[in-house]
């Protein structure tokens, strides 16, 4: 699965200077790649990738080239795909193990004798940056990351090859909130424990994950931590990127509309996706940037759809009245 949007973004420190017009050369690649992605067409995807770092003197954000290497990898091109982690590991010190490793769009890489070593750097880039933080909580809180989100990342798959409505998506979502019910106790005993822990705590992986698990909960725990994430977005111990999809998801869940066009709905019967009720959708992208995501046309384009502000107004009704469907 793609880097999410939730990890920071940094593009690497170097001498040379760019023309502001090379940086919007590669942010033009950049997000073409990751609509070629989306549409599966993975070849050309990697490709527009290498295009991108090559608008900038072959440099780039750690998320795209982990992108890149994704897309490489779905394509059958293994070199070039360790070729882009490599550089992540080596250059721009990736630890993010729990994710690499459950990832199933690099798993044509795992038979690679060059996997054991990608994967031991990681290991040891991982143990360097968590030399003094909480070691219990952070293994405790990478083993609840593995277990939220290695079933998710099955389900488009299983969607493809059975369907939505199928038994074998009912029995695999059973699977997945039987394993959301164990995750849900081990991190509301952290949280009451110990309150909503920063990176300085528990490293970047486990802080983002108290939050997932808590935004994979029911609403009654929702709004339960949500007054205890704002805290501690104010006191910079979680992201307001972060916070944001928790609002928008208690929100809808309370009737409301949401503010930052986080939540997706799905037609069944059409196999199309929209953008659950949004409040003031012509400041939508300026509520977004205040909380560090990405324009609301770039963040829907994973699920094929073409945001154009002036029609959703219109269709806003007919959302409104729908009120089901998946939300993300």
């Amino acid at each position: 699965m793609k880097q999410s949007i939730i990890f920071l973004v940094l593009f690497i420190s170097t001498p040379v200077i760019f023309a502001q017009n090379n940086f919007d050369e590669y942010g033009k690649f950049a997000k073409k790649a990751d609509s070629l992605y989306y549409l599966k067409d993975y070849k050309n995807a990697a490709t527009t990738f290498s295009q991108a770092f090559r608008a900038i003197g072959w440099k780039g954000s750690q998320k795209d080239r982990y992108n890149a290497a994704c897309s490489w990898a779905l394509a059958g091109v293994a070199d070039s795909a360790f070729y882009q982690l490599n550089n992540i590991v080596e250059k721009q010190n990736y630890t993010n193990y729990a994710h690499i490793t459950s990832d199933p769009d690099l798993n044509s890489l795992h038979k690679d004798k060059r996997w054991a070593q990608l994967i031991a750097r990681i290991k040891q880039n991982k143990d360097k940056a968590e030399a003094n933080l909480n070691k219990p909580l952070v293994a405790q809180l990478d083993s609840i990351y593995i277990e939220d989100q290695k079933y998710r990342q099955q389900i488009d798959s299983i969607e493809k090859k059975y369907g939505w409505e199928s038994k074998e998506m009912t029995a695999h979502w059973k699977i997945i909130n039987e394993k959301d019910s164990i995750n849900l106790i081990k991190v509301k005993n952290i949280l009451d424990k110990h309150g909503w822990l920063g990176a300085d705590v528990v490293g970047e992986q486990g802080n983002t994950t108290l939050f997932l698990v808590i935004q994979h909960s029911d609403r009654a725990t929702q709004e339960k931590y949500l007054p205890m994430m704002r805290d501690a977005v104010k006191k910079g111990k979680a992201r307001g990127s972060s916070l944001a999809l928790l609002e928008d998801r208690v929100a809808l869940s309370q009737g409301r509309r949401q503010l930052y066009g986080s939540q997706i709905g799905g037609d069944a019967a059409t196999k199309t996706y929209y953008v659950l009720p949004l409040e003031d959708p012509d400041n939508v992208d300026k509520r977004r940037a205040e909380v560090g995501l990405q324009p609301l046309a770039d963040y829907v384009r994973q699920w094929q759809i073409k945001w154009d502000v002036e029609q959703y107004k219109k269709d806003l009704p007919s959302i409104e009245a729908k009120r089901v469907g998946k939300t993300n």
